[in-house]
This record gives structure tokens, C-alpha cells and sequence, in this order.
């Protein structure tokens, strides 16, 4: 393989958009390089763990397909550390690839790229939907924390994907809360479930842009592949049956409270500075017009926040983990958001003032 004369961004940023999901250690060691690809008048960057493959490219003219594989890490790691506007020349044969950049030589060894395993597509593609990166990323974000990370009932460790009609839903959980949120797409499609693996939708989340650039998502027999921009995903989906969410979600909540969500958010991060490190507990003392927020720990300190509100039902005094509130608080990007309370053995819920695409359920901890 020969690059001549290519700018450095050319090489980096493909190579940046893929190599975050390669392993430092594997059994195979081949799953430690990226494949890279020079045909059709592009430079190709791919990157396995088996689970899930990406591949970005970029336009880059060459005479001849060619094709070889290199340590991930080291050459994106060299070519962070050349300077922004950086020429390069590649030379790669044998089982050497050369770079070459003003004085500066580096010599990186390869392995054959017709033993780099490839996650091959499926031959059934059930259905394709378009949105915008946008809103699919929003989407992930407002769900992806509520995602289990090593639980034994392992498909809740990702997030399920719900097309049902006009709608894209998401939902997780890990058994103590559950994120669900929908949106708007154009079409009108069957329902069908599928388990992203929690690796991918992490990774999704880091190469969605904040933009109106569309995603095309295409759902196969046990596969689902994203494209956007110049990057192609595609993930195995999660061999499980999902819980009903639906039966977990309270209904009938009569004890409801509105809040500037920045508000909230402070209040709760000042008194979880003196919260049990191991349990993250906290109260919330519901009385006429006013909830006091209190955490303590082993050493016997104590914070407490009182907040107006605008209640005048019956008093509540409720446990839950504070960083499960925390995390709702943080990662939704409304103004305002509402709690709602059953009694103290009841999950609590937290949605959307005027708006049912996102709702949010808790449940609650003995203190």
C-alpha cells in the first residue's frame, strides 16, 4: 500500500471515528489493528470487536486496490502527536507499513488483511427508517444511563428499539429505573423490537453529530447498521426478550410537583456532598407548599435543601438513590420536569410538563 503526500486529518480522522471500539487486549491479536482499504478512489478505516464493525472513509484518488492491517492505537497515537498540518507518505509492504512525515519516520509492523475477520451483512433487511442524527442521538442520550453494565440477565445490559407505526421509541432499565423516550419519524412501519448491545449505543452517541444530517437506520434478521456521514456501523442485536416496560410505568400518580429542572439539579448535587458513599441515599420530605431534600452519612453530617412548591395534598417521606435522580436530571435537556408520587413504597415518576415522549420511573429505597 502506497499514500503519497496525504494531508495528516485525511488518515486521523477515519481513523479516530473507528478505533474506539478496538480492544486493547484480545485472544486474537489481529482485533487490535484497523483495516485499512484503498479502492474506488477512497481510503477505507475498518474496526471490529465481533460485535459490532465500523467503517469510515474518506475520498483519497489511487491507482490500485490495496489493503492492509495495522496496530490501531499506535497509529492514531502518532498521528496525534505530528503537528496539525502534517504531510504524509505511507508505504506499507511485507509486513512493514513506513510513515513518513518531514523528518520524521516511523515503522509500524502489519498483518495480511485476508485474515482480518469481518462482521458479514444479513440477507434479509426487514425494514429502513431516515431521521436526523440529531434527534437520534437525543434520543439515545435521554435513555442510555438507565442501561444495566454487567447484570447476569444480559439483555439489560443495552437498550431496546421499539419502530412501532410512526414512532421510534427507546427504553432501558437495570432493574432499580427505567429511561423511556419516543419520537416523531416519517413513515409508517410494523412494530419490531430489537436489543442494541450497550457497547453500541455508547459508540453511537460518540459519532452522532448534533446536526439535521440524516441516519439511515436498516434493520436486518439479527443485525442493525446506521449510516451517516462517512461512517457505516453495524452491531449484532441482543438474543433476549425484553421485561414489559409498560407494566413497570406508574399510572394514577396524585402527588405531582413542577420544577425548573436546573433548580432541582443543584439542590440534589449540594446534598449528595454528604451522602452515604456506599448507599447514596436520600430523603424527600413532601409537606404544604414545600419538599426538604435530606441526605446524611456514617459520620453523622447532614444536608438539607427545602424547595417552594406549589402542594397542598398529603405529606410524603420517601427514600430513593440520589444518583439515579442525579442521572435523569443531567442528561434531559428540558427547562422544567415534573415528579410524580404515589406513596412511600410506590415507584416515582418523572416526565415532561405538557409533553408524553419521555417518562422516567424510579424506585424507591429504605432509609
Amino acid at each position: 500500500m502506497q499514500l503519497k503526500q496525504i494531508a495528516r486529518d485525511s488518515l486521523l480522522k477515519p481513523l479516530q471515528a473507528v478505533s474506539g471500539i478496538v480492544e486493547r487486549r484480545h485472544t486474537l491479536p489481529i482485533l487490535a489493528n484497523v483495516l485499512l482499504e484503498q479502492k474506488d478512489g477512497r481510503l477505507y478505516v475498518t474496526a471490529t470487536d465481533l460485535e459490532m464493525q465500523i467503517t469510515a472513509h474518506v475520498d483519497l484518488p489511487g491507482k490500485e486496490a490495496q489493503a492492509i492491517t495495522v496496530a490501531a492505537r499506535k497509529l492514531q497515537d502518532l498521528l496525534r502527536a505530528l503537528p496539525d498540518d502534517a504531510t504524509l507518505t505511507v508505504d506499507a509492504s511485507g509486513s512493514r507499513m513506513t510513515v513518513r512525515a518531514g523528518r520524521s519516520r516511523f515503522n509500524l509492523q502489519t498483518l495480511p488483511a485476508g485474515d482480518y475477520p469481518r462482521i458479514g451483512l444479513g440477507e434479509e433487511q426487514l425494514q429502513t427508517l431516515t431521521l436526523p442524527q440529531r434527534d437520534l442521538r437525543g434520543l439515545l442520550k435521554s435513555v442510555e444511563f438507565a442501561m444495566a453494565q454487567q447484570d447476569i440477565r444480559y439483555y439489560l445490559n443495552g437498550m431496546l428499539l421499539v419502530i412501532d407505526t410512526d414512532s421510534l421509541q427507546a427504553v432501558a432499565t437495570d432493574g432499580h429505573r427505567l429511561s423511556w423516550a419516543s419520537l416523531k419519524v416519517a413513515g409508517n412501519y410494523q412494530r419490531q423490537e430489537v436489543i442494541l448491545p450497550r457497547k453500541t449505543v455508547l459508540e453511537l452517541g460518540k459519532l452522532l453529530a448534533d446536526s439535521d444530517e440524516p441516519v439511515t437506520v436498516d434493520v436486518l434478521a439479527n443485525q442493525v447498521r446506521f449510516r451517516f456521514a462517512n461512517v457505516e456501523l453495524v452491531s449484532k442485536v441482543v438474543d433476549g426478550k425484553f421485561p414489559d416496560y409498560n407494566r413497570v410505568i406508574p399510572t394514577g400518580h396524585t402527588k405531582k410537583l413542577d420544577f425548573a429542572r436546573p433548580e432541582l439539579l443543584a439542590a440534589l448535587q449540594r446534598a449528595a456532598i454528604l451522602s452515604n458513599e456506599k448507599f447514596r441515599g436520600v430523603r424527600l420530605v413532601l409537606a404544604a407548599d414545600q419538599l426538604k431534600i435530606i441526605c446524611t452519612n456514617s459520620e453523622q453530617e447532614e444536608a438539607e435543601e427545602e424547595l417552594d412548591v406549589a402542594y397542598t395534598g398529603d405529606g410524603l417521606d420517601i427514600g430513593f438513590n440520589i444518583t439515579y435522580l442525579l442521572d435523569v436530571l443531567q442528561n434531559l435537556a428540558m427547562e422544567r420536569v415534573q415528579l410524580a408520587f404515589g406513596d412511600a413504597n410506590s415507584s416515582a415518576l418523572v416526565t415532561v410538563p405538557d409533553r408524553d415522549d419521555y417518562k422516567y420511573v424510579v424506585m424507591p429505597m429504605r432509609i
